[in-house]
C-alpha cells in the first residue's frame, strides 16, 4: 500500500475500531460470561460431586472462572471483528510517516 499523497511506502495502520470493539466486546462479554458464570460454577460443582466436598467447591470456582474467560474472549473477538469493519468503512484508518496524511482503503 502507498500514499495517495506522495506515494511513501510508510504507512501505520490505526486499527481505532478494532482495539475500540474489541474492549467493549470483552467488557460485555466478561459481564455475560459472569452471568453465565452461575451456569458453569452448578455444572462444575455437580461434576466436582464425584471428588466429594472439596471437589464440588474447587469444581464450582473452576466452572465459575471458565464461565467469565471464555464469554471475555468470545466478546473480545466479537467486538475486534466488527470494529475492523468499522476501520476500513469509515475511519480514515491509515496514515502516511512520510507527509502525515491519513486516508482509507
Amino acid at each position: 500500500m502507498y500514499c495517495p499523497r506522495c506515494r511513501s511506502d510508510r504507512i501505520h495502520n490505526h486499527n481505532r475500531g478494532r482495539r475500540f470493539g474489541g474492549a467493549i466486546g470483552a467488557v460485555t462479554g466478561a459481564t455475560v460470561g459472569a452471568s453465565s458464570a452461575v451456569v458453569g460454577a452448578e455444572t462444575g460443582a455437580l461434576l466436582g460431586m464425584v471428588a466429594g466436598p472439596a471437589g464440588a467447591a474447587l469444581g464450582s470456582f473452576a466452572g465459575a472462572i471458565l464461565g467469565g474467560l471464555l464469554g471475555a474472549s468470545a466478546g473480545c473477538v466479537a467486538g475486534a471483528e466488527a470494529g475492523e469493519v468499522i476501520d476500513e468503512n469509515v475511519f480514515e484508518n491509515y496514515a502516511c510517516l512520510s507527509c502525515n496524511y491519513e486516508f482509507h482503503r
